[in-house]
């Protein structure tokens, strides 16, 4: 449910951050290093509670005029026999109505889907009716119009990748901590608090008190930790640790990856900020910003509602309100992260694909494909 190794030409809809992630950029990283240190977020304000492992229920949202799409964020770790015929199938299910990206690996499935409530209804029956994927971890939401442009299946190595073969997500997973026992655990002094997302995400939104590890994918986390995490840990009494990131299943590998490098007290936060975003009122919450989502919404606030920042096509990057009103962005084209990046020629090619789609948009008809079968 996070990102995935696309062209780039389309947003994705996971969270696995493959060698070729799209919004992977190398300003402002150390030398020899793919990340460029850590920073913090604010600090988290008291909270009272306990914190425990809880199950997730997820129930559709209803549809309306106003948001017709429902949107669907899935992942288990399963094994998977066959990823090649597995994938054929899925495509198959989803149909000519359901867009959206999944990821298939010997694993288990990784991915989001979009499409009328019903359709995605079925899809996802279909998926619970595989062996080993009854208990898929799902997280729903509603889109105003359809956030992906074709239907995706791919075969990868990993459904999210994080280049650890030797970890187990599933047996050695770190201690869940449901959305309403979240706050107490991230307000104590002794937690440590890690966003196992990538930069660019952190930027636009964050949990209060929060480590952000400055990594552009997700592949980087480990050598991250092992440089420069593992001394935030270094206390008389070891703190406890709390990771969380989009939906979830980054942390199943990560929280594994900090036990078996010998952290014993590991937690993360269940269903990912999706969850808590959909769970806790904006009152009581300590999320600052808004959460990149891997499609056309961009990035989602409390409640699920889609928030304020947009795309940049020419690099892919979530941009804010203030950021379209700089001279580099333009829209289709550039913004101020990519302008001096790309060349005049690049910026006119940028240029002709966003004419042609607003043509298409002003005539009723899609610029990309519906669904991929090869």
């Amino acid at each position: 449910m996070d990102d995935t190794g696309v062209d780039d030409t389309q947003q994705t809809g996971t969270d696995d951050d493959h060698a070729g992630n799209p919004h992977g950029f190398g300003g402002g990283s150390k030398a020899g290093s793919g990340h460029s240190g850590f920073r913090i977020i604010g600090v988290a304000r008291a909270a009272a509670g306990r914190y425990r492992k809880a199950v997730t229920v997820p129930a559709v949202p209803s549809q309306s005029p106003s948001a017709p799409f429902t949107v669907a964020a899935l992942y288990r770790f399963a094994p998977v026999a066959d990823p090649a015929a597995l994938r054929m199938h899925l495509l198959d299910l989803c149909g000519t109505q359901v867009r959206g990206t999944l990821l298939v690996a010997h694993e288990g499935i990784n991915g989001t889907i979009a499409g009328p409530e019903a359709d995605v209804a079925r899809v996802v029956d279909g998926v619970r009716a595989l062996p080993g994927f009854e208990r898929l971890e799902l997280k729903y939401s509603t889109a105003q119009a359809m956030p992906f442009h074709r239907m995706k299946v791919r075969v990868k190595a990993e459904i999210v990748t994080m280049g650890q073969p030797d970890i187990d997500p599933v047996d050695g997973v770190g201690t869940y901590v449901s959305p309403r026992d979240w706050n107490a655990l991230i307000a104590d002094p002794d937690t440590v608090v890690i966003d196992t997302r990538n930069d660019y995400e952190g930027e636009i939104g964050a949990f209060a008190g929060a480590v952000q590890p400055n990594t552009r994918t997700f592949r980087e986390f480990a050598d991250w930790f092992r440089t420069e995490g593992r001394a935030l840990l270094d206390r008389p009494t070891p703190p406890k640790v709390a990771m969380y990131c989009t939906g979830g299943i980054r942390c199943e590998k990560a929280t594994a990856f900090l036990k078996a490098e010998g952290v014993r007290d590991v937690h993360h936060l269940e269903g990912g900020i999706l969850k808590y975003l959909e769970t806790v009122p904006e009152p009581e919450s300590l999320w600052r910003g808004e959460c990149f989502v891997f499609d056309e919404r961009v990035a989602v606030g409390h409640g699920l509602v889609e928030g304020e920042h947009a795309l940049c096509r020419g690099c892919r990057m979530p941009v804010s309100p203030e950021g379209r009103r700089s001279a580099r962005y333009v829209e289709g084209v550039s913004c101020d992260r990519c302008w001096d990046d790309r060349d005049a020629t690049q910026r006119e090619g940028y240029a002709e694909r966003q004419k042609q789609m607003e043509i298409a948009r002003a005539r009723g008809v899609a610029h990309v494909g519906a669904a991929q079968k090869g």
